[in-house]
């Protein structure tokens, strides 16, 4: 059976890029016809400034989210990244794979190093080697197919030629997975910025519909949407921006085509409209479930333990497997009083 891995970063709130790009295909597809994994990558979150409780509410938060967006954990496993110590583990054994020239080629490094350069500061050296625990995740599965947008698909590549340099250098320990992608909304961009994808964590939230909004906060971000000069409703991703992506979270909310849509509206008010009562009726299921769990927090916790329980069964043999091949000695066996045998 065909094993998918993917995760969300805790760093804010999730967004409805977040579900029409991610998470909704997720629930709808990819839990029903693969053994999937759907992981908090809390760890990822570190590589910034951070504040530590909000990092936990987060996490708890998304968690919560991919529940209340329709993950059974019956059919998958739902858990979180740094409860699974084989993550680290591996990570490790991955950066003496990879080389220092591929960190720094990785395209979201260089644009927040350059940035913080900009006003003379530095960044963490774990965004550098993120991207190797970003392969240790996906690796330590055995996953093959990793749902991701289009801004991820070069961190596919780097786990993917790590995968195939370890196997060529210590014998076959890892599947070579692919990056895969919805066919709509596979990028969700700003109402505020369309040349801008939909972010967790940009410093204005004008822009941004979170999976949390009130109907009503939800309808007037659509409804301020930025367009385009003229006003013509026409797709078009590289000459009018703000109505491609408007049509498109359109289509993804109503399952059409941002193409064929494009022939029903007259005017920008007429789209904004159908838009945001759109987004508000797709997101309602997702925050009523939501509160609902929220009341039930035992049983969330019940679920990301059993779901970090599994996933630890499911990575511990491959990455004990990596041990061994890059020459690592096993622990000595303890005998029934603990101390070592033979």
């Amino acid at each position: 059976m065909t094993r998918i891995f993917s995760g969300v970063k805790p760093t804010g709130h999730l967004t409805l890029g977040n579900y029409l790009g991610a998470v909704r295909g997720w629930a709808e597809v990819d839990q029903h016809r693969a053994d999937a994994l759907f992981c908090v990558v809390d760890l990822h979150a570190l590589t910034v400034e951070h504040d530590p409780a909000r990092v936990r509410r987060l996490s708890r938060q998304a968690a919560t989210l991919l529940l209340a967006s329709g993950l059974d954990p019956e059919r998958c496993t739902v858990f979180v990244q740094s409860h699974v110590d084989e993550h680290a583990r591996l990570s490790y054994l991955l950066e003496c794979v990879a080389t220092d020239g591929e960190m720094r080629r990785m395209i979201q490094y260089k644009e927040k190093s350059a940035r913080e350069r900009a006003r003379g500061g530095s960044v963490r050296l774990s965004l550098l080697t993120y991207p190797v625990l970003m392969a240790a995740d996906i690796l330590a599965y055995g996953a093959d197919e990793v749902p991701v947008g289009e801004d991820q698909t070069q961190h596919v590549e780097l786990t993917r030629d790590l995968a195939v340099r370890f196997n060529q250098r210590y014998g076959h320990t890892f599947a070579v997975p692919r990056a895969t992608r919805p066919d709509v909304a596979a990028r969700v961009m700003d109402l505020q910025d369309p040349t801008s994808k939909m972010g967790k964590s940009h410093e204005s939230g004008a822009g941004i519909v979170y999976l949390l909004d009130e109907p009503d906060v939800a309808r007037k971000k659509v409804m301020r949407a930025v367009t385009d000069s003229g006003s013509e409703v026409v797709y078009d991703r590289e000459a009018r921006p703000g109505v491609a992506n408007l049509l498109e979270i359109l289509a993804a909310c109503e399952g059409g085509n941002p193409e064929e849509l494009s022939g029903v509206y007259e005017s920008y008010g007429a789209l904004k409209k159908d838009t945001a009562e759109a987004v508000v009726e797709v997101l309602r299921p997702v925050r009523e479930r939501h509160k609902e769990l929220v009341a039930d927090s035992v049983y969330v916790e019940e679920v990301m333990r059993a779901g970090a329980e599994r996933a630890r069964g499911m990575a511990r043999p491959t990455v004990d497997a990596a041990y061994r091949a890059i020459g690592l000695l096993p622990p000595a066996a303890e005998g029934p009083t603990g101390g070592a045998r033979g």
